[in-house]
C-alpha cells in the first residue's frame, strides 16, 4: 500500500534521525535502512532525503563529514548531535502520544 505524502511528510525527519542515532550513515544507507525496517513501505528517494538532511544539519541536529563506505567509496556521513538526540527524544514522545490518540479514535471500540 502506498502511503500518502501528507502522512509521510510529518514523520520522515523523525525516521531519519532515529536511524542515524544508532550509527553514522551516508544517504543511500539511510534510504536502505528505512526501507528495510519498514518492509519497503517507506522508499525514500534522494530528492526527499537530502533536503531533510540539510535541514536537520542547519538546525544543529546533525553534523556531516567525509568518509569511506564499506566498499571503500567516498561518502558524506551524517552524525546526530547532542541537540539532535534531545530533539529526537521529544519528537518520539510526541509521535507516541499522537499515534496512540489516532489509534483510539480509529478503533471500533474507541479504546
Amino acid at each position: 500500500m502506498k502511503i500518502s505524502k501528507e502522512l509521510l511528510k510529518g514523520s520522515t525527519a523523525l525516521m531519519v534521525l532515529r536511524v542515524i542515532a544508532e550509527e553514522d550513515m551516508y544517504g543511500y544507507r539511510i534510504i536502505r535502512e528505512i526501507a528495510g525496517r519498514s518492509k519497503d513501505t517507506f522508499k525514500l528517494n534522494e530528492g526527499t532525503l537530502y533536503p531533510i538532511l540539510h535541514m536537520l544539519e542547519k538546525e544543529g541536529h546533525l553534523t556531516s563529514y567525509d568518509g569511506k563506505s564499506e566498499t571503500g567509496r567516498s561518502r558524506r556521513y551524517y552524525h546526530i548531535t547532542v541537540q539532535g538526540r534531545l530533539h529526537l527524544a521529544a519528537r518520539m514522545e510526541e509521535w507516541k502520544t499522537f499515534s496512540d490518540a489516532v489509534s483510539m479514535v480509529l478503533s471500533p471500540e474507541g479504546v
